[in-house]
């Protein structure tokens, strides 16, 4: 994984402060392949939190914090409420996604 253990930490508290400490966090995509190089950083969320706008919120406040102490980078997050629907992406990060 090309995110050091300190992004890790660092990601994985972020995510759990703003969407609440027992949400799944997961990072999946190119950051995966220790042979690839550049690319976003693609974070899968199962967050506790489970209204619209509580989601949207964490979902602002933790892009903000994120930024401030891991640079400027592009990241994504994917958040899913399951409400239900099962989007292709969220099958993918479940299955190859790593569990922070």
């Amino acid at each position: 994984m090309r995110l050091s253990s300190h992004q890790q930490t660092l990601i994985k508290q972020v995510l759990s402060k703003h969407f609440g400490d027992s949400s799944e966090i997961r990072v999946f995509g190119s950051r995966l392949d220790d042979n690839a190089r550049g690319g976003d950083i693609d974070l899968y969320i199962e967050p506790v939190l489970t209204m619209a706008d509580d989601i949207v919120e964490a979902k602002l406040n933790a892009l903000v914090e994120l930024h401030q102490q891991l640079g400027e980078q592009k990241i994504d997050l994917v958040i899913n409420r399951k409400k239900g629907l099962v989007l292709p992406i969220y099958q993918v990060a479940k299955q190859q996604g790593v569990l922070l």
